[in-house]
């Protein structure tokens, strides 16, 4: 009789549920439901959409153990009764901005955080929402008996629990809170008080990765559940000296590594993975939509953009882009724009600009590569994912600006497969090794071009004051 495995992956867009054949790891059924829009949601939300997919994949009567994923740094406060005291305010949330240098400014500096946590408190980090909440709705602050992250709330509810002191996370998503350590493995509580000006709430317990939070009233192995890009990581079958590069909305570069990353600057996250090491992570401003926005400008759709920028030479005839269109967090220049140089009368053709666009793009997730590097973790395999790894563009010229080549992993709802490895793990005792489809994509290596980017990124940065 197969045994069968669930993943569920709660984002910021949507929730989806995927079932698994434990052994194999192959997709049985699946389930999608919408979340609301908006900076600061309701939990109940994510609990009906979640209720909605797994009714669409078909229940979980003959499912053994389920794992929940969930987006980071969302800040969800319950009352002393186990209620949601006001709407979370999701990662992606930034009124909490001047609270964020607030509390670099009154804990020594960024240096000072990267040392003690891993991570330089920004807009996203849950402690500096705290802040804010203390700050802003005091009353609320007050009636705060526990806090949790997305993930940790759904995993509580599915084991339909109302005792606050059976709330547990995992030192993936625990490790994006500001307030614990993931080098250590332990809470900053003097962190959490400061941030919460004096309070001190209850926080989940963490659980170790394989680790059973506990089961659902059906007698539903619950596993511990993980953030979405450790559980991306899981998914993609991702090892030391592996660095997952996605290329969405904006980008995203992580690496499995067994060194806590250390980064003053706060570029390079130190988060933890769900095997137990460490995934320092860099993100973009900057994604897919540079591609999208430059094919617009050139009046062409995405393939014809994509046929332009092939058929230049690397290096796009001297012209080159840094791609800040919606300013930029790696690095930290909110304020930049876009900029093109290089340009002559010779090279100023629309398949020069287009393959500008998408080295430009490119190099910006090679610096974020880089930067992890600067950490000590040593990136041996590229595994380029996301819906701008589609492109055929992309394809082409990322394997050169990486060094000569990229795996490319097939189609597939990755962090919902990895909170399903893991509910696999948590059932059986054992991480199983479920076979993934990839293609390796090569290309000579261009460090020449990523080299004119950082200049001309550089170049940026000195115009802006950094």
């Amino acid at each position: 009789m197969t045994t069968l495995v669930a993943g569920i992956d709660s984002s910021t867009q949507s929730c989806k549920v995927v079932v698994c054949d434990a052994d194999t790891g192959q997709v049985v059924r699946t389930g999608h439901a919408a979340h609301p829009a908006g900076t600061e949601v309701h939990p109940d939300h994510w609990w009906d959409a979640l209720c909605t997919a797994v009714a669409a994949a078909g229940g979980f009567d003959d499912v053994s153990a389920v794992s929940v994923a969930g987006q980071q740094h969302g800040m969800v406060c319950l009352d002393g009764n186990g209620r949601v005291v006001r709407e979370a305010l999701l990662w992606n949330d930034t009124r909490s901005a001047p609270s964020a240098a607030a509390l670099v400014d009154e804990f020594g500096g960024s240096e000072q955080w990267a040392r003690s946590v891993g991570v330089v408190p920004v807009a996203s980090i849950t402690a500096t929402k705290l802040r804010w909440l203390a700050d802003h709705e005091p009353a609320h602050a007050d009636a705060t008996a526990a806090i949790c992250l997305p993930h940790d709330w759904l995993t509580w509810r599915l084991r339909d629990s109302h005792d606050l002191a059976e709330l547990t996370t995992d030192r993936s998503d625990a490790s994006g809170t500001g307030y614990f350590s993931a080098a250590t493995g332990e809470y900053r509580t003097d962190l959490l008080e400061a941030a919460f000006r004096g309070r001190r709430p209850l926080l989940p317990r963490v659980l170790g990765p394989a680790e059973r939070a506990g089961g659902t009233p059906t007698g539903v192995v619950v596993g511990a559940g993980a953030g979405d890009n450790a559980a991306a990581a899981l998914g993609l079958h991702a090892g030391p000296g592996d660095a997952v590069v996605s290329l969405g909305t904006s980008g995203v570069v992580s690496a499995v590594g067994d060194v806590a990353p250390n980064d003053p600057s706060g570029l390079v996250a130190g988060f933890a993975d769900a095997t137990g090491r460490h995934l320092p992570l860099v993100c973009t401003l900057n994604g897919a939509p540079v591609l999208a926005s430059t094919a617009s400008m050139l009046g062409v759709d995405l393939a014809e953009f994509a046929r332009l920028a092939m058929s230049a030479e690397p290096g796009a005839g001297g012209v080159t882009m840094v791609p800040y269109f919606a300013g930029e967090r790696s690095p930290n220049l909110p304020d930049a724009t876009g900029t093109l140089t290089g340009l002559t009368a010779a090279n100023f053709t629309p398949a020069a600009i287009a393959r500008a666009a998408v080295e430009g793009l490119v190099s910006s997730l090679v610096f974020c590569r880089e930067r992890i590097e600067q950490q000590g973790i040593d990136v041996e395999r590229v595994l380029l994912t996301g819906g701008g790894a589609k492109s055929a563009a992309v394809r082409h010229i990322a394997p050169a600006l990486f060094g000569g080549e990229v795996v490319v992993p097939a189609d597939g709802e990755h962090v919902a497969l990895g909170a399903a490895r893991q509910a696999a793990w948590a059932l059986t005792g054992e991480l199983p090794a479920w076979e993934t489809s990839t293609q390796t994509l090569t290309g000579t290596p261009t460090p020449e071009v990523y080299a004119h980017y950082r200049e001309a990124s550089l170049m940026v940065e000195r115009a802006a004051g950094r």
